[in-house]
């Protein structure tokens, strides 16, 4: 390393790549219905942070409110967040539609879960802690 290198975490480097790659994800519940509780968005944020793992993406803050969820995740440049955001809402809507399964059947019907849209934002302008901030500051249901 260059002595002029001043070390940074969210820096990484590859083999061939040094990145820094943020994405603020907003995913809506279908209908904008309110199916989360507390206990739903626990269990969300866990499946969430297994599927980064798997795509050895960093989920760094996580929280919603009663009809979305804000993730801010931390990739590598070979992740497409394409596929990243498809897996994280198909795996997510399978397992919560199966382990809640009574109380999504009051909020959703048709097998759907997520609106099939959703928003990415690269992060980068704003610092990060204000990001962090705001999405910590989410009226997250008791």
């Amino acid at each position: 390393m260059s002595p002029r290198w001043r070390a940074n975490p969210d820096v990484r480097a590859g083999r061939h790549v040094v990145y820094n790659l943020h994405a603020h994800l907003v995913f809506v519940t279908k209908y904008r219905r309110d199916v989360f509780t507390g206990e739903m968005l626990v269990r969300c944020e866990e499946i969430m942070r297994e599927v980064c793992a798997d795509f050895e993406v960093e989920l760094r803050e996580f929280n919603g409110e009663h009809d979305h969820v804000h993730l801010l995740v931390h990739y590598p440049p070979k992740v497409a967040l394409s596929k990243l955001v498809n897996s994280l809402k198909g795996v997510s809507a399978r397992l919560l539609r199966k382990e809640y399964a009574p109380h999504v059947r009051e909020y959703l019907w048709d097998g759907h879960f997520w609106s099939g849209s959703y928003f990415a934002g690269s992060v980068g302008g704003a610092p990060l802690t204000v990001l962090k901030q705001y999405i910590e500051q989410q009226r997250r249901p008791i």
